[in-house]
């Protein structure tokens, strides 16, 4: 983000924080409840804000986030791409292997 849009956020929140307030005033509060309920939408605002945020770190929401899988996901597909057909076949023996092994490790804990 450049700082102009920095700026021009700031500006935009400063105006609607001022907006709200001569709004509050035009439908009848007095100066001190239409500061207060100004105030109260701001901060409810900001800590829905910072809430998605949360939500998106949690979740590796992020453009960090989708950047590192990306970036895994090229790396594991240039590795299979160098891999001759003997070591492929070699990697699915294997993985079927796992994935047997995985499936009668589950069907003994089910059993009583």
């Amino acid at each position: 983000m450049r700082r102009i849009d920095v700026i021009g956020i700031g500006l935009g929140v400063f105006l609607l924080g001022g907006g709200l307030y001569v709004g509050f005033r035009f439908a009848g509060l007095d100066g001190l409840s239409a500061g207060v309920w100004s105030q109260v939408i701001f901060v409810t605002g900001l800590l829905g804000w910072v809430a998605t945020y949360l939500f998106r770190v949690v979740t590796s929401d992020m453009t960090y986030g989708q950047q590192l899988r990306d970036y895994e996901n090229a790396v594991l597909q240039k590795r299979l791409d160098e891999m001759t057909p003997e070591q492929l076949a070699a990697l699915e023996a294997e993985v079927a292997a796992a994935k047997l092994a995985d499936e009668e490790a589950a069907a003994s804990s089910t059993d009583p």
